[in-house]
This record gives structure tokens, C-alpha cells and sequence, in this order.
């Protein structure tokens, strides 16, 4: 009777200590809200990764910012309650400040000069996560960021008297955008939409997509026709998690996520054109900024660097991505 009784307890105490390995479970958060894109690919990449594995690691993924913005994720996959995370650059920021430098307004002008400068330093970038304790499973880009606003803007002088929604929490993004002569007003992204409704703010730095999937455009019914910025992304789990990952099923789960994230970046930049289209049907107008205008953008840009780069975002970083892009235009300059 006791050597069953042992049996039986050693049998459920393997059992136990087998089923991480047999089914994990990954906690994925994403302000994707559900039915765009986005959230498509992200749903497609986690089916694609049940049926790979068999059914050893599957996602219950949260989206529409119901596990909160990118900082309440970062901060939930610290203490556990989020495996991982599909993050803008706000919440790279939060884990590696070093991330920010790709998105120094008017740093870079094109998808071309993007894609060469993340090539050339993304090695780097995902050391530092992992340093910090986070695994990158992809990379990803939503597009530029353009101003969606309540009046028409097409120089620096136009935006300067708009209320201009800001991340809340990154004082020195603000002080950069005062020191340039604007109105930063720090929000989450969550509050947005009611931000605009009730006049708290009445400019948003955003992408099409982002603008077309949370409604913001219909109350913003003015579009900036300006490359701003890069609007970077990635999706990244704890390496406390991923340490719990099988080791024969990680190349899997990174092989579905590289995928998925070309998948992003490729779709993404069609449908950024695609989601301009249809706003404009449903009201959006669109300003078109001229060459000598831009001039004037880039040295408003630079206008807040000093705020930022050594302070926020080390400088390394910010002059190797500078020197990248140098390298790509002199590489190109004949076109």
C-alpha cells in the first residue's frame, strides 16, 4: 500500500513539474485594438506557434490596451503579470532609452534609410534588452508619424499654438517640446479620444493606421503630410519567461515572430497609404508640406535635442544611427 501510495505521489509530482514544459502559456499584451492589422498578425503569429509546437506554447493575448499602455506593460511583465508584450517605442523606451534614438524626429527621411539603420544596429539594441531582461522576438515599424490636428498645420509655426498630446512621464520629451515652442499636454494613450473630445488636446502625433483604427482622425480631421518619425515596435517577452521556454521549441516561437513581424512591416507600410485614402473618404484632409518648409521642421527638430540626447538617449547611440544614415545617403547620393 505505501510503496502505491509513493508511486502515485512521485508519478503527480514529475507530472508537475513536466507541465510548463509540456504547455506553456504566454500573456501578451498589444494596444492593438481587436480586428486591425496589427492585431491580425499578432493572432495569426500565436496560431501559428500553437500549431508548430503542438500545443506547447500558446498565447492568450489582451489587446485594445485592455493590460493598459506601454509602460503598464512593461511594468506588468516586471512583476510577472504579463509575459510579454507587442511595444511602440514609448515602451522600448521604458526598458532600453538607447531604442529612442531611431525615432529623433526628422532623423531619418525614408523607409530605405530606416531599414539600413535598423540592420546595421538592432544587434546592439538587442543585447541592451537583453541585458534588461527582456528577449526580442521581432522588430517592427507602424509606419511615420504625422500630426493629426483640429486646425490645418504645414509649418512649425501652425502647431505651436495647438495643445499637443505628449506621453505622460517622460518629462524630458516635454521640456524638448517646450524648448521648441510648443504646448506638450502629457496623457496616456488610452486617453486620447476623450482628450480630443473635450479639448484637452487638439493635436496628436500619430500614424495613419493608428489614427484610422482608434478613431482619432474624426476628431482631428487635419492631416500633416510630414514624415516626423519612425514609429517603432517590437514584440518582447521576459527572459524570465522565455528561460521556461523548451529549448527544442524557441527556434519555433522565433522563426513564427521574425515572420510575423516582416509581415508587419511590409502590410503596415501598404496599409499606412491605404488608411490615408480612407479617412480622406470620411472627412480627413491632408497638407502637403513643401521642400523649403521641411527645412524649417528639421530645425524645430533639433531645436529639442539638447534636452534629450545625452540626457534621455545616450549619445552613443544617437550618433551611430546618425552615422548609418550618413553612410546610406553616401552610399545613394546619386539617387
Amino acid at each position: 500500500m505505501k510503496r502505491t501510495i509513493v508511486a502515485t505521489l512521485t508519478l503527480f509530482v514529475l507530472l508537475l513539474l513536466d507541465t510548463p514544459a509540456l504547455a506553456q502559456t504566454i500573456k501578451l499584451g498589444t494596444l492593438a485594438p481587436e480586428g486591425s492589422p496589427w492585431y491580425n498578425i499578432i493572432r495569426d503569429m500565436a496560431d501559428a506557434i500553437k500549431e508548430e509546437t503542438g500545443g506547447k506554447v500558446r498565447f492568450r493575448i489582451y489587446p485594445g490596451g485592455v493590460a493598459g499602455d506601454d509602460p503598464d506593460m512593461v511594468r506588468k511583465m516586471r512583476i510577472g503579470q504579463l509575459h510579454a508584450a507587442v511595444l511602440t517605442g514609448t515602451g522600448l523606451y521604458d526598458i532600453a532609452p538607447e531604442t529612442q534614438a531611431l525615432m529623433m524626429p526628422m532623423m531619418l527621411a525614408s523607409y530605405e534609410e530606416f531599414d539600413y539603420v535598423m540592420t546595421g544596429i538592432a544587434p546592439r539594441l538587442e543585447a541592451i534588452l537583453e541585458s534588461k531582461g527582456f528577449k526580442v522576438l521581432n522588430w517592427g515599424d507602424a509606419g511615420w508619424v504625422h500630426f493629426f490636428t483640429q486646425r490645418p498645420v504645414v509649418r512649425p509655426d501652425d502647431l505651436r499654438p495647438l495643445r499637443l498630446f505628449a506621453w505622460t512621464g517622460y518629462t524630458a520629451y516635454v521640456e524638448a517640446w517646450k524648448d521648441a515652442g510648443y504646448q506638450p499636454v502629457p496623457l496616456a494613450a488610452t486617453e486620447i479620444h476623450t482628450g480630443l473630445q473635450s479639448g484637452l488636446i487638439n493635436a496628436v502625433p500619430a500614424t495613419p493606421i493608428a489614427a484610422l483604427s482608434f478613431q482619432w482622425f474624426g476628431l482631428a480631421k487635419h492631416m500633416t503630410d510630414l514624415n516626423w518619425a519612425p514609429l517603432i515596435g517590437a514584440t518582447v517577452i521576459s527572459m524570465r519567461k522565455w528561460q521556461r521556454i523548451p529549448d527544442d521549441v524557441k527556434p519555433i516561437l522565433v522563426k513564427a515572430a521574425r515572420e510575423a513581424g516582416a509581415r508587419i512591416r511590409d502590410e503596415t507600410r501598404q496599409l499606412s497609404d491605404d488608411a490615408v485614402e480612407v479617412m480622406k473618404k470620411h472627412g480627413l484632409i491632408v497638407h502637403h508640406v513643401p521642400p523649403d518648409v521641411i527645412a524649417q521642421w528639421e530645425r524645430s527638430a533639433r531645436a529639442g535635442y539638447p534636452k534629450i540626447v545625452g540626457k534621455e538617449v545616450p549619445a552613443w547611440v544617437v550618433a551611430e544611427v546618425e552615422r548609418l544614415r550618413n553612410e546610406y545617403r553616401a552610399l545613394h547620393s546619386s539617387k
